[in-house]
Parts: C-alpha cells; sequence; structure tokens
C-alpha cells in the first residue's frame, strides 16, 4: 500500500493540472486540509519546476512529469505546418523531452513524496532512482493494458483516468483514440488486468468526480482507494486559474474530447476551432505554438479552457471547502 495514500486524512486529493491551475497555494491548501497536492510540472520550464519545489519546502508534495515523447513524424510535422500556415504563425523547434529528465532530478533533491507520470511510465532505472530517494512512483493509466504494463514495473500506484477527466487524457499512444468506457467500468477492466501481476497495488479514480456521491461511489469499486479531482478545484481560491478562464467557466457551455486543444486528445470547453477541426492528426506540442499568439489576446474562438465533464457542477470556495463538499465528512 502507498504510504502517502495511508496517510491521507481524506481520500480526495486535487489532481495535479498543468499549465497553471495547480500552484504551490493550492498544493499547501491541500495538504493544510488533510490531503495532497502534487505539482503538475509537465509544461512548465525547467527553471519555474526547480523554484515551485522550492517554495514547497518542509510540506509532503508530489510532482507530475510528462514522459519524453517520440517526435512527429514527418506526415505530423507537415500538417502542423499548413495549420501554421493558416494562422501566419511560425513553428518553434519543439522540445520532445518536456525536460523531464532535469525536472525528475529537480523533484528528487528537492524532496518530493511522489513523482507521478503522465503520457507514460518510468523505464526500471527511474523507478530505482524514485525509490531510492525514499519517493513513491505514481502513473495514470487510461487502458487494462497500460495498467498491466506498469504494475509490472513495480510501481505504487495508479491513476485511472476516465473519459469525463478535463484536461489532457494522459494515454500513451498520442495516436491512439482514448478508451471511452466510463469510469466504473473502466476501473472493473484495469482491476482485472493487473489482479495477476500486482494484486494489492492501489487505484486512484479520477475523472468528472463532483460530488460526495460521486467519491463514495467510486471508493466502493475494486481497488480504489483515493480519488483525484482536477477541475472541481479550478475556481478555488487558491487555485493558478487564469481570470479570463474562471470566467469562461462561470460562464459554462459544452466539453469536447478532441485533439483541437493541443494536438493530444484533452478534454476542455467547446470554441469555433474546436467544431470547425474535429479530426486534427496528433501534432502535440506544436499546435499550442500555432494558436499562442490569439490565446493570448483571448480569442474565444480558439480558448484553452480545459475542464471535465460535467463543467456545470464546478463551484468556488476555498480547497478546504472543495475537499468538505466531496468528502462524506469532516476531518
Amino acid at each position: 500500500m502507498s504510504q502517502v495514500i495511508q496517510s491521507l486524512r481524506r481520500p480526495v486529493m486535487p489532481a495535479p493540472m498543468a499549465g497553471g491551475p495547480t500552484i504551490v497555494d493550492l498544493v499547501r491548501a491541500a495538504h493544510q486540509a488533510g490531503s495532497f497536492g502534487t505539482l503538475g510540472l509537465g509544461s512548465a520550464s525547467v527553471d519555474s519546476a526547480r523554484s515551485q519545489i522550492d517554495a514547497c519546502a518542509g510540506i509532503p508534495f508530489g510532482v507530475n512529469l510528462f514522459c519524453p515523447q517520440d517526435p512527429l513524424t514527418p506526415e505530423q510535422l507537415a500538417a502542423a505546418a499548413e495549420l501554421a500556415a493558416a494562422e501566419g504563425a511560425t513553428l518553434p523547434d519543439p522540445d520532445y523531452s518536456f525536460g523531464f529528465h532535469d525536472k525528475l532530478e529537480l523533484a528528487l533533491q528537492g524532496g518530493t513524496r511522489v513523482v507521478w507520470s503522465m503520457f507514460g511510465a518510468f523505464d526500471s532505472e527511474q523507478l530505482a532512482r524514485i525509490h531510492a530517494a525514499g519517493a513513491e512512483a505514481w502513473i495514470t493509466v487510461t487502458t487494462p493494458d497500460e495498467a498491466r504494463a506498469a504494475a509490472t514495473l513495480g510501481v505504487d500506484a495508479l491513476c485511472v483516468q476516465g473519459p469525463a477527466a478535463g484536461g489532457h487524457r494522459g494515454t500513451w499512444d498520442r495516436t491512439a483514440l482514448p478508451d471511452d468506457r466510463p469510469l466504473a467500468e473502466l476501473i472493473a477492466a484495469v482491476h482485472k488486468a493487473v489482479h495477476s501481476v500486482a494484486p494489492n497495488i492501489p487505484l486512484i479514480a479520477a475523472g468528472g468526480l463532483r460530488t460526495a456521491s460521486d467519491v463514495t461511489q467510486v471508493l466502493s469499486l475494486p481497488g480504489v482507494v483515493a480519488a483525484s479531482c482536477g477541475s472541481a478545484f479550478l475556481l478555488s481560491k487558491e487555485a493558478g486559474t487564469s481570470d479570463y478562464n474562471r470566467k469562461l467557466l462561470q460562464r459554462g457551455g459544452a466539453t469536447v474530447s478532441t485533439r483541437a486543444f493541443s494536438g493530444r486528445h484533452a478534454r476542455g470547453l467547446e470554441n469555433d476551432y474546436t467544431r470547425a477541426h474535429p479530426d486534427l492528426p496528433p501534432i502535440y506540442p506544436m499546435l499550442n505554438s500555432v494558436l499562442k499568439e490569439r490565446r493570448a489576446q483571448h480569442d474565444d474562438a480558439v480558448a484553452y479552457c480545459l475542464v471535465g465533464e460535467p463543467a456545470a457542477k464546478i463551484r468556488g470556495g476555498s480547497v478546504a471547502d472543495i475537499l468538505d463538499s466531496l468528502c462524506q465528512s469532516k476531518h
């Protein structure tokens, strides 16, 4: 059993949301309220990652990192260039490593309790380094096959992310269509897949959890010992959600899972661009650069407001308030 999860006074954790929402203030507030916070460092610069890790000194915290990906194929690069030309934008030289190795070293030196991977798994050497530093290794999985592979590695927990989750779907293969089974069905399949490999590995449920009833339901599923909630905290006082995205969230609207936000499948508020490009190829991480200028001008037609379903149930308040609402009893 994960020692970090065993130490929780509440079975709900704020999810590590990259790109701004899960900042140090949110992580500290989660700890203060009896939960556990994880910095979303996947898209952060190495300097920013260093600063955030340093600012968490003195409390238990985790870090979430994007695993390196294979370079785009010539065909995918050509598709990205075509989209860039339509916007009058220039494609940068991409960093397919996402600074993973430098951030991992910073996290281990900085005393992280958890290293949590997204878009893939650790290799055996990385896993050994994480454990040698006294930290736990968690992996986001979206299919039974991913879960079985992760469990075979000997990691400490699996986060099973369902289709209602906001933000990026953590698929290991960026070209694959995400598994669209409802969270409860997906968890059952994952639990069955890992049972012969690691029967006691703890599962963390994620995706679309908004109420105490939702949390109670997933905690009753086989293998599930905790819930990870991201969108539920987007409007919290301590979140780093931008003022522009707070207004979009309060306005509401339909969400859609599409590659038209970033080039990887992600769920967010539908906009003109997602409606016009329902079948974009897997060109992550290029699309953010293509649309960067328009997004900086707060052009609603290309708004990058990632949020899960149902978006209408998201409320404000402090992290502690939201944890109270998600847990049946206060601690």
